[in-house]
């Protein structure tokens, strides 16, 4: 700060002292000047006050008690006292309890309170350049924050975490997960969507997705992918989790149920009525970063989710229906009512699998 734009208030109550002060100082610095504490306050009120000179003694208000009185509402302002040596213990204690920047002895000797002065100047400049630090900080902060909330809407919170602790080396390790796959799509979306803009269709889809992500977050799990109408969530990954079968199967119901929200939004609309398939699948997969140092995304790779995904393209024909893989049925054959079809031959394998239907839920969801 420039000595001109530092604003200065003196305080005492013998006039000659003020006009002493504002003819040695004011050519340098901008002087206002007070008979009292009360009239100090006064000025306060409608100047902005950089450092206040005070006399301590003085009737009514002592230097101190209007120093005191002022904090509060005027913390950043540098504050120096007026005094004779018998005021002295009164002076070190306002210095140690912060009320107090320093004294100056009486009668003021004009080079040593120019220096002061100056010292309070450099002061107040590194106070304020603080404040504006603190400032910038909080802010830099809360962008970083709010940069962080939105980037957990594309990634799961647990591979943002495990991101922000990884090095350049870490970053693409894989590890095996044992883990429940889960895939739905819509049955004959395309042909529904040609009734929709293309502003229609995403906000039919972003509906669609967050209708049917309740469920499973519900139940531990969390989405991998949204392509198109077809929504890959995982449950087992990236945090492990107990049950991950019972979880996406009662996931999977619930998703049928909320099925006749979307009919009772949508099907008059879209001149008929929307259907499902699900397809889960339990086993081994890789988890972890895929991609370059300029992309990377979180992914699963493995047979398990290939096998997943070929189940559920198994009700492409036969909609609304959910479909487990053996493994996944060995977990949860307890809990619900199932349907063993006939083995069927999908993509990608060399023999015929097992596959089941479920019904009905017989255990109560926890």
């Amino acid at each position: 700060m420039e000595k001109k734009n530092f604003n200065i208030l003196y305080v005492d109550d013998e006039e000659h002292n003020l006009h002493s002060f504002k003819a040695v100082f004011r050519r340098e610095y901008n002087i206002f000047t007070a008979q009292s504490g009360e009239q100090g306050i006064e000025i306060l009120q409608n100047e902005n006050i950089n450092l206040i000179i005070t006399d301590q003694r003085m009737p009514g208000m002592t230097g101190i008690q209007f120093l005191e009185k002022i904090v509060p509402q005027y913390p950043d302002v540098i504050r120096m006292v007026l005094t004779g040596f018998s005021d002295m213990d009164a002076i070190i204690d306002a210095i140690n309890t912060g009320r107090v920047f320093r004294y100056i002895s009486k009668p003021w000797d004009e080079n040593e309170l120019r220096m002061t002065i100056e010292n309070s100047r450099r002061v107040y400049d590194l106070q304020k350049n603080n404040h504006q630090l603190m400032f910038d900080l909080k802010q830099k902060v809360e962008d970083q924050e709010k940069t962080l909330k939105l980037f957990m809407k594309y990634v799961p919170e647990q591979v943002v975490e495990k991101a922000l602790v990884s090095t350049e080396e870490t970053m693409f390790d894989g590890e095996e997960r044992y883990v429940t796959v889960l895939f739905c799509d819509i049955r004959g979306f395309t042909s529904f969507s040609e009734a929709l803009s293309p502003k229609g269709v995403v906000q039919f889809l972003n509906d669609y997705y967050s209708i049917m992500e309740e469920p499973i977050r519900k139940h531990s799990g969390s989405i991998n992918q949204f392509v198109g109408d077809e929504i890959f969530a995982v449950f087992g990954a990236p945090q492990a989790i107990e049950e991950n079968e019972k979880n996406a199967v009662y996931s999977a119901i619930e998703m049928m149920e909320r099925l006749k929200i979307l009919n009772s939004k949508y099907g008059e609309k879209f001149g008929g009525e929307l259907k499902m398939g699900i397809g889960i699948n339990s086993g081994e997969v890789v988890a972890g970063n895929l991609g370059t140092q300029e992309k990377i995304e979180y992914c699963l790779t493995g047979d398990t989710v290939n096998t997943g995904k070929r189940i559920e393209m198994l009700t492409k024909d036969d909609p609304n229906k959910i479909l487990v893989s053996d493994s996944t049925f060995q977990k949860i054959s307890e809990c619900f009512q199932t349907k063993a079809w006939d083995k069927v031959a999908v993509k990608g394998k060399t023999d015929k699998i097992n596959v089941y239907e479920v019904v009905d839920r017989i255990c109560a969801d926890d």
